[in-house]
């Protein structure tokens, strides 16, 4: 195998591919990223498995091949190279790294290629379209919400689903939940629900533009994600995930309403005295007003008062602050309302003017 490449457009895609690789030993395939030459093209692969990366971008390639590479090396010394055209060369189980116009030169071992995981394939047909803002929005207002309980697997990944003209995505942790729901259109085929693990949704987000379409397929135990150049596919994470329309609440007779910065700068600072096992803050609402406070402690105490929409009684509500945090962060609108009932049941978060997604939040005990 012999090419050339443009090293940033070579580094741009070397370094996504070992966003996917877990296993740090440089004697596992799977700490590899495969490189396959042929026809003026160049495809890279990697995988942890579990969730698998695809690729290709355009190089001269003067001999066709293939050969495996261990990832964070290569990645290392692809940053360690000035700018430019890059040769490669491979010389048995090795491969040579040279820059073109500089006196630079690598070898790197390879692991033979054969011994790379092949990768699930699926029908082109088999793909449904949506556009890539909307979906990348879809993970923005969930992921967060994703439970880090191992022992609750069912609930580490985010449910998707179609339900007749929309689709849903939703994730809890047993004390919060994140809702959206957009809407479907005819191309979009009817899949019963399934549970994405995170990591290939967080690549996403990351990776994929604002603009176009991505596409998406689902099968019983994979979903496969395109975009651009990339193929992504993930197995799906198995189970029963929890019948979350259970816990959204039908009706709520109080509400205020917030400026979210606002809210945001009370809440960073009030944390710093906030006793970090338990992240309870106050909300103290009376008409006009809203504090924000944390509890006594051997270190001290903060409260800062701001102001609000609201015209009910006195009323106070021990929330975890990064369950008010997070929602905050991920809605755009500059004011937010808050709907409750009593102190001690669920609360909802919702932009205004209200859009297709919301944040459920339970309150913890106040003392």
């Amino acid at each position: 195998m012999k090419f050339t490449a443009e090293r940033s457009v070579l580094l741009k895609e070397i370094t996504i591919a070992q966003e996917i690789i877990s296993s740090k030993n440089a004697m596992s395939i799977l700490s590899n990223i495969y490189l396959e030459a042929d026809n003026d093209t160049l495809y890279i692969k990697a995988t942890d498995i579990k969730v698998n990366f695809e690729t290709k971008i355009p190089v001269i390639v003067q001999e066709p091949g293939t050969i495996t590479v261990f990832g964070e090396k290569f990645l290392g010394i692809l940053n360690s190279i000035p700018e430019g055209e890059l040769e490669f060369e491979q010389n048995e189980m090795k491969i040579v790294i040279k820059p073109v116009s500089k006196k630079i030169r690598f070898q790197l071992k390879s692991i033979d290629s054969d011994k790379f995981p092949e990768f699930p394939a699926i029908g082109e047909g088999e793909f449904f379209e949506m556009p890539v803002k909307e979906f990348k929005d879809m993970i923005i207002q969930t992921v967060f919400a994703i439970s880090d309980d191992e022992t609750r697997y069912f609930m580490n990944g985010v449910f998707f689903e179609k339900q007749e003209d929309r689709i849903v995505m939703v994730a809890t942790d047993g004390r919060r939940l994140a809702y959206i729901k957009k809407d479907a259109g005819n191309d979009i085929k009817d899949f019963t629900g399934i549970i994405i693990p995170p990591k290939i949704l967080t690549i996403i987000t990351k990776r994929a533009g604002d603009e176009g379409l991505i596409s998406i397929s689902v099968t019983d135990k994979i979903i496969f994600i395109r975009f651009g150049s990339y193929l992504l596919s993930s197995v799906l994470i198995e189970g029963q995930f929890p019948n979350y329309s259970k816990v959204i609440p039908e009706k709520q007779s109080f509400s205020f309403f917030i400026n979210r910065l606002e809210m945001l700068d009370a809440l960073k600072r009030v944390s710093l005295l906030v006793e970090q096992k338990s992240r309870r803050v106050y909300l103290g609402l009376e008409p006009g007003v809203i504090s924000v406070s944390s509890e006594e402690s051997e270190l001290g105490v903060a409260k800062e008062e701001i102001s609000c929409k609201y015209e009910g009684e006195k009323v106070s509500i021990a929330l975890n602050y990064r369950y008010i945090e997070e929602p905050f962060k991920v809605i755009n609108e500059d004011e937010i309302s808050v709907h409750f009932t009593e102190p001690t049941r669920a609360i909802t978060i919702k932009p205004i003017p209200e859009k297709d997604f919301f944040h459920i939040v339970m309150p913890m005990q106040l003392e």
